[in-house]
């Protein structure tokens, strides 16, 4: 089957380029903007970055600044009521995952039927329509929301995040600047790397990976690989977080044409149940979940590990995917990723919830997407071994 490929209209991409946001909706025949963001955003002054010049131009707009972490179907709600507000043409999602994933669930929520709930177009449905576009400005090199077809919202009453898929979701366009990540703590710059890192990992294992999204995922590696611990080391680092933003949209493309796999699958229960940071959850995940695939997707892995330059270009398979799990279990150590025991998660209810959490993984379908596809069983067991690893 040929892959149907997907990605923004235009992009603008660089040191400086929020600067760009009026030029870019001007190109587009926008001018009224609803901007979804959170409070940090408003309070820390990063906004304004990106106001002073949508100002400058004499373009108007109002702000939504009422996004929360892992944002939820009635922080959606309260979006869709403000674009009401007002003859909005479009919104800008700016800052991490959470604000732009808000801002896509708010244009697909905004085109559903009265009284239709979010999760009626969640995986594996599609959700291919959306009110209005969407402009993505990412503030934190790690989701790659500024360019997929995803958003991840928490269906609150269940208590599940849901994957919402479809073109719905794309952004119009995307502005990628990485000197809005220059101020990042080090724990949500270690987190988001490695959100980044999974995503070009994970898309280039996937069983629905092709010759695009592999073009796209092997650049991704290249770029974040030797950068990890270079950010981590030194924040003020220009051409790592210029390096890292870059690779974690290019990564972003990848998974948006080619899907996520069992990493996300079990890691968006973590999320839901317990509100550990996605980035970080990922991480937990990504060598015990490698591991389980490894002889599965021996020659992709392998092939991933030399594009990191993890392995030389002569080496066995075999050889090239144990330094490729080596060196997840090395990024984890050193960039001190917690386990979920030492993330202060109460044993007894991980235990309680492992079932719930497997069936919600599965139910995701990113598990199908694996070279080696689980059970629910082998899920939980992967949970267990997880907990205080």
């Amino acid at each position: 089957m040929v892959p149907m490929l997907a990605g923004p209209r235009l992009m603008a991409m660089g040191g400086g380029a929020v600067a760009e946001v009026p030029a870019l909706l001007a190109k587009l025949g926008l001018c009224h903007p609803l901007v979804v963001t959170d409070a940090f955003m408003v309070s820390s002054g990063l906004l304004e970055r990106m106001l002073a010049p949508l100002r400058a131009a004499g373009l108007t707009f109002a702000i939504f600044d009422g996004v929360v972490p892992d944002p939820t179907d009635t922080v959606v709600d309260a979006g869709v009521a403000a674009l009401a507000g007002a003859p909005f043409d479009c919104l800008i999602g700016f800052g991490g995952g959470s604000p732009m994933d808000t801002a896509k669930a708010i244009a697909i929520a905004a085109a559903l039927p009265a009284g239709a709930h979010l999760r009626s177009v969640k995986a594996p449905a599609a959700a291919d329509m959306a009110a209005l576009p969407v402009l993505c400005v990412p503030t934190t090199a790690g989701t790659g929301s500024e360019v997929t077809r995803f958003t991840i919202i928490t269906d609150t009453a269940r208590d599940e995040k849901m994957l919402i898929a479809g073109l719905g979701a794309l952004p119009l366009a995307a502005v990628v600047d990485y000197e809005l990540t220059m101020g990042l703590p080090r724990r949500i710059t270690a987190d988001t790397g490695i959100d980044s890192l999974t995503h070009a990992l994970e898309a280039f294992v996937s069983r629905r990976a092709n010759p695009v999204s592999d073009d796209y995922a092997r650049a991704a590696m290249r770029l974040i690989a030797p950068n990890l611990r270079a950010v981590w080391a030194n924040p003020g680092d220009h051409a790592a977080r210029e390096a890292m933003m870059r690779g974690a949209t290019l990564a972003g493309l990848a998974f948006s044409n080619a899907s996520v796999a069992l990493v996300h699958g079990m890691s968006r229960p973590i999320g839901a149940h317990f509100h550990v940071p996605h980035g970080m959850s990922n991480a937990m995940l990504l060598p015990a979940v490698t591991e389980f695939g490894l002889a599965a997707g021996q020659a992709r892995y392998a092939e991933a590990a030399r594009v990191m330059g993890l392995a030389g270009p002569g080496s066995e398979d075999a050889a090239a995917a144990a330094a490729l799990l080596a060196e997840l279990r090395a990024w984890n150590r050193d960039l001190e990723v917690p386990t979920p025991a030492g993330f202060g998660i109460d044993p007894a209810r991980w235990r309680d919830l492992l079932p719930t959490m497997a069936a919600q993984a599965l139910a995701s379908g990113s598990p199908g997407n694996n070279p080696r596809v689980p059970e629910a069983a082998e899920i939980v067991a992967l949970y267990e071994g997880l907990f205080g690893a």
